[in-house]
Protein backbone atom coordinates (compact mmCIF):
# COMPACT_ATOMS: atom_id res chain seq x y z
CA UNK A 1 0.00 0.00 0.00
CA UNK A 2 1.22 3.53 -0.71
CA UNK A 3 -0.18 6.93 0.17
CA UNK A 4 2.63 9.18 -1.15
CA UNK A 5 2.74 11.42 -4.23
CA UNK A 6 6.25 10.28 -5.28
CA UNK A 7 6.57 8.15 -8.45
CA UNK A 8 5.85 4.53 -7.43
CA UNK A 9 8.31 2.86 -9.82
CA UNK A 10 9.49 2.53 -13.40
CA UNK A 11 8.80 0.25 -16.38
CA UNK A 12 9.72 -3.43 -16.41
CA UNK A 13 9.81 -5.74 -19.43
CA UNK A 14 9.26 -8.76 -17.17
CA UNK A 15 6.13 -7.28 -15.58
CA UNK A 16 4.89 -6.11 -18.97
CA UNK A 17 5.21 -9.67 -20.29
CA UNK A 18 3.29 -11.06 -17.32
CA UNK A 19 0.52 -8.53 -17.86
CA UNK A 20 0.21 -9.30 -21.56
CA UNK A 21 0.17 -13.07 -21.02
CA UNK A 22 -2.45 -12.96 -18.27
CA UNK A 23 -4.64 -10.51 -20.20
CA UNK A 24 -4.57 -12.76 -23.27
CA UNK A 25 -5.53 -15.79 -21.16
CA UNK A 26 -8.39 -14.04 -19.39
CA UNK A 27 -9.73 -12.48 -22.60
CA UNK A 28 -9.81 -15.96 -24.17
CA UNK A 29 -11.66 -17.53 -21.22
CA UNK A 30 -15.42 -17.62 -21.80
CA UNK A 31 -16.02 -17.43 -18.04
CA UNK A 32 -14.31 -14.05 -17.78
CA UNK A 33 -15.80 -10.64 -18.53
CA UNK A 34 -13.46 -7.69 -19.06
CA UNK A 35 -14.80 -4.67 -17.20
CA UNK A 36 -15.37 -1.37 -19.06
CA UNK A 37 -12.46 0.86 -18.12
CA UNK A 38 -9.91 2.69 -20.26
CA UNK A 39 -7.43 3.00 -17.37
CA UNK A 40 -7.63 -0.27 -15.43
CA UNK A 41 -7.36 -3.78 -16.91
CA UNK A 42 -9.90 -5.72 -14.82
CA UNK A 43 -12.03 -8.83 -15.25
CA UNK A 44 -14.73 -10.70 -13.34
CA UNK A 45 -15.89 -14.31 -13.18
CA UNK A 46 -19.44 -14.46 -11.83
CA UNK A 47 -19.54 -17.94 -10.29
CA UNK A 48 -15.94 -18.85 -9.59
CA UNK A 49 -16.81 -20.52 -6.26
CA UNK A 50 -20.08 -22.18 -5.28
CA UNK A 51 -21.96 -21.53 -2.03
CA UNK A 52 -20.43 -24.48 -0.16
CA UNK A 53 -16.88 -23.25 -0.80
CA UNK A 54 -17.84 -19.69 0.14
CA UNK A 55 -19.50 -20.78 3.40
CA UNK A 56 -16.47 -22.89 4.33
CA UNK A 57 -14.03 -20.03 3.69
CA UNK A 58 -16.19 -17.71 5.82
CA UNK A 59 -15.85 -20.20 8.69
CA UNK A 60 -12.07 -20.23 8.25
CA UNK A 61 -11.94 -16.42 8.36
CA UNK A 62 -14.16 -16.19 11.44
CA UNK A 63 -12.01 -18.73 13.28
CA UNK A 64 -8.70 -16.97 12.58
CA UNK A 65 -9.39 -13.27 12.13
CA UNK A 66 -7.23 -10.47 13.55
CA UNK A 67 -7.13 -6.68 13.07
CA UNK A 68 -5.94 -5.81 9.56
CA UNK A 69 -2.57 -4.09 9.15
CA UNK A 70 -1.03 -1.59 6.72
CA UNK A 71 2.27 -1.65 4.81
CA UNK A 72 3.12 2.03 4.40
CA UNK A 73 5.50 4.66 5.77
CA UNK A 74 2.69 7.20 6.09
CA UNK A 75 -0.50 5.21 6.51
CA UNK A 76 -3.15 6.01 9.12
CA UNK A 77 -4.46 2.88 10.93
CA UNK A 78 -7.97 4.27 10.49
CA UNK A 79 -7.58 3.84 6.73
CA UNK A 80 -8.06 0.08 7.16
CA UNK A 81 -10.49 -1.02 9.85
CA UNK A 82 -11.39 -4.55 8.72
CA UNK A 83 -10.18 -7.86 10.14
CA UNK A 84 -7.91 -10.27 8.24
CA UNK A 85 -6.97 -13.93 8.23
CA UNK A 86 -3.71 -15.28 6.76
CA UNK A 87 -4.52 -18.70 5.33
CA UNK A 88 -2.29 -21.77 5.30
CA UNK A 89 -1.68 -22.28 1.60
CA UNK A 90 -0.82 -25.97 2.10
CA UNK A 91 -3.93 -26.83 4.14
CA UNK A 92 -6.52 -29.04 2.49
CA UNK A 93 -9.20 -26.87 0.92
CA UNK A 94 -7.14 -23.69 1.00
CA UNK A 95 -4.62 -25.23 -1.39
CA UNK A 96 -7.32 -26.13 -3.90
CA UNK A 97 -8.76 -22.61 -3.95
CA UNK A 98 -5.29 -21.05 -4.02
CA UNK A 99 -4.18 -23.16 -6.98
CA UNK A 100 -7.45 -22.66 -8.86
CA UNK A 101 -6.95 -18.88 -8.76
CA UNK A 102 -3.39 -19.26 -10.06
CA UNK A 103 -4.59 -21.58 -12.82
CA UNK A 104 -7.31 -19.13 -13.89
CA UNK A 105 -4.74 -16.35 -14.33
CA UNK A 106 -2.10 -18.66 -15.78
CA UNK A 107 0.46 -17.69 -13.15
CA UNK A 108 2.56 -20.37 -11.41
CA UNK A 109 1.37 -20.86 -7.80
CA UNK A 110 4.81 -20.08 -6.37
CA UNK A 111 4.44 -16.49 -7.60
CA UNK A 112 1.44 -15.97 -5.33
CA UNK A 113 1.44 -14.69 -1.79
CA UNK A 114 -0.46 -16.51 0.92
CA UNK A 115 -4.17 -16.07 0.36
CA UNK A 116 -5.73 -13.65 2.84
CA UNK A 117 -9.32 -13.50 4.07
CA UNK A 118 -10.97 -10.25 5.14
CA UNK A 119 -14.08 -9.50 7.19
CA UNK A 120 -15.84 -6.12 7.16
CA UNK A 121 -18.52 -5.42 9.78
CA UNK A 122 -20.87 -2.41 9.45
CA UNK A 123 -18.83 0.80 9.30
CA UNK A 124 -15.56 -0.98 8.44
CA UNK A 125 -13.67 -0.12 5.27
CA UNK A 126 -10.32 0.09 3.49
CA UNK A 127 -9.80 3.63 2.21
CA UNK A 128 -8.24 4.38 -1.18
CA UNK A 129 -4.94 2.59 -1.66
CA UNK A 130 -2.81 0.75 -4.21
CA UNK A 131 -1.95 -2.94 -4.01
CA UNK A 132 1.42 -2.48 -5.69
CA UNK A 133 4.47 -1.63 -3.60
CA UNK A 134 5.76 1.93 -3.73
CA UNK A 135 9.41 1.53 -4.66
CA UNK A 136 10.36 4.74 -2.84
CA UNK A 137 9.18 3.56 0.59
CA UNK A 138 11.36 1.98 3.25
CA UNK A 139 9.79 -1.49 2.97
CA UNK A 140 10.62 -1.86 -0.74
CA UNK A 141 14.08 -3.51 -0.34
CA UNK A 142 12.45 -6.29 1.72
CA UNK A 143 9.70 -6.77 -0.83
CA UNK A 144 12.18 -6.71 -3.73
CA UNK A 145 14.16 -9.56 -2.15
CA UNK A 146 11.04 -11.65 -1.55
CA UNK A 147 9.35 -11.77 -4.92
CA UNK A 148 9.50 -8.16 -6.03
CA UNK A 149 6.57 -6.09 -7.21
CA UNK A 150 2.93 -7.15 -7.04
CA UNK A 151 1.53 -7.68 -10.51
CA UNK A 152 -2.02 -9.03 -10.29
CA UNK A 153 -4.68 -9.00 -7.59
CA UNK A 154 -7.48 -11.57 -7.45
CA UNK A 155 -10.38 -11.16 -5.00
CA UNK A 156 -13.35 -13.44 -4.38
CA UNK A 157 -16.51 -12.16 -2.71
CA UNK A 158 -17.88 -14.83 -0.38
CA UNK A 159 -21.34 -13.45 0.40
CA UNK A 160 -23.99 -10.95 -0.53
CA UNK A 161 -23.93 -7.67 1.46
CA UNK A 162 -27.22 -5.97 2.28
CA UNK A 163 -25.81 -2.47 1.67
CA UNK A 164 -22.37 -1.03 0.97
CA UNK A 165 -19.03 -2.82 0.68
CA UNK A 166 -18.38 -2.19 -3.02
CA UNK A 167 -14.86 -2.17 -4.47
CA UNK A 168 -14.43 1.27 -6.05
CA UNK A 169 -11.77 2.41 -8.53
CA UNK A 170 -12.38 6.19 -8.65
CA UNK A 171 -9.84 6.83 -11.43
CA UNK A 172 -10.81 3.72 -13.37
CA UNK A 173 -14.53 4.42 -13.38
CA UNK A 174 -15.37 1.05 -11.82
CA UNK A 175 -17.54 0.16 -8.84
CA UNK A 176 -18.03 -3.56 -8.19
CA UNK A 177 -20.67 -4.68 -5.68
CA UNK A 178 -20.19 -7.89 -3.70
CA UNK A 179 -21.76 -11.00 -5.17
CA UNK A 180 -21.26 -14.44 -3.63
CA UNK A 181 -18.72 -16.54 -5.50
CA UNK A 182 -17.65 -13.78 -7.92
CA UNK A 183 -13.94 -13.33 -8.62
CA UNK A 184 -12.55 -9.90 -9.50
CA UNK A 185 -9.03 -9.65 -10.95
CA UNK A 186 -6.96 -6.71 -12.12
CA UNK A 187 -3.47 -5.84 -13.31
CA UNK A 188 -1.70 -3.44 -10.93
CA UNK A 189 0.76 -2.49 -13.69
CA UNK A 190 0.58 -0.39 -16.85
CA UNK A 191 1.24 -2.09 -20.22
CA UNK A 192 4.93 -1.05 -19.91
CA UNK A 193 5.24 -2.81 -16.53
CA UNK A 194 5.27 0.33 -14.40
CA UNK A 195 2.84 0.68 -11.46
CA UNK A 196 -0.56 1.90 -12.65
CA UNK A 197 -1.66 4.73 -10.35
CA UNK A 198 -5.21 4.45 -11.74
CA UNK A 199 -5.61 1.15 -9.85
CA UNK A 200 -6.21 3.25 -6.75
CA UNK A 201 -9.20 1.56 -5.13
CA UNK A 202 -11.27 1.48 -1.98
CA UNK A 203 -13.14 -1.21 -0.07
CA UNK A 204 -16.13 0.99 0.65
CA UNK A 205 -17.75 0.95 4.07
CA UNK A 206 -20.30 -1.73 4.80
CA UNK A 207 -23.59 -0.08 5.75
CA UNK A 208 -25.65 -3.14 6.59
CA UNK A 209 -24.56 -6.77 6.88
CA UNK A 210 -21.06 -8.26 6.93
CA UNK A 211 -18.70 -8.56 3.98
CA UNK A 212 -16.31 -11.49 3.52
CA UNK A 213 -13.66 -11.72 0.79
CA UNK A 214 -10.47 -13.61 0.07
CA UNK A 215 -7.64 -11.84 -1.72
CA UNK A 216 -4.57 -13.21 -3.45
CA UNK A 217 -1.69 -11.07 -4.69
CA UNK A 218 0.83 -12.25 -7.27
CA UNK A 219 4.46 -11.12 -7.54
CA UNK A 220 6.80 -10.67 -10.50
CA UNK A 221 9.10 -13.43 -9.14
CA UNK A 222 8.52 -16.42 -6.84
CA UNK A 223 7.30 -15.15 -3.50
CA UNK A 224 9.46 -15.68 -0.42
CA UNK A 225 12.56 -16.66 -2.40
CA UNK A 226 14.90 -14.95 0.10
CA UNK A 227 13.42 -16.92 2.97
CA UNK A 228 13.73 -20.19 1.03
CA UNK A 229 17.31 -19.39 0.03
CA UNK A 230 18.22 -18.75 3.68
CA UNK A 231 16.68 -22.06 4.74
CA UNK A 232 18.52 -23.91 1.99
CA UNK A 233 21.80 -22.26 2.98
CA UNK A 234 21.27 -23.24 6.63
CA UNK A 235 20.51 -26.82 5.61
CA UNK A 236 23.62 -26.93 3.45
CA UNK A 237 25.75 -25.59 6.29
CA UNK A 238 24.33 -28.16 8.70
CA UNK A 239 24.93 -30.94 6.19
CA UNK A 240 28.49 -29.79 5.62
CA UNK A 241 29.23 -30.04 9.35
CA UNK A 242 28.23 -33.74 9.33
CA UNK A 243 29.35 -34.67 5.84
CA UNK A 244 25.79 -35.61 4.81
CA UNK A 245 24.05 -34.18 1.73
CA UNK A 246 21.60 -31.40 2.54
CA UNK A 247 18.72 -33.45 1.09
CA UNK A 248 19.33 -36.12 3.72
CA UNK A 249 18.82 -33.75 6.67
CA UNK A 250 15.28 -34.04 8.05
Amino acid sequence: MALTTLPPGGPSTARAAIGAAVAAKLDADARMQRLPSERVAAWRCLDFLDQAWCDWLIQVIDSNRRPSSLLSDRGDPNNRTSESCDMDRFADGIRQVDESIAALLGIAPEYGETMQGQRYAPGQLFRTHHDYFHEGESYWPRMRENGGQRTFTAMIYLNEVEEGGATWFPQGGLRVSPRRGMLLAWDNMNPDGSPNTATLHEGMAVVEGTKYVVTKWFREEPWGRAARAAAEAAAAAAAASTGAPASAKR
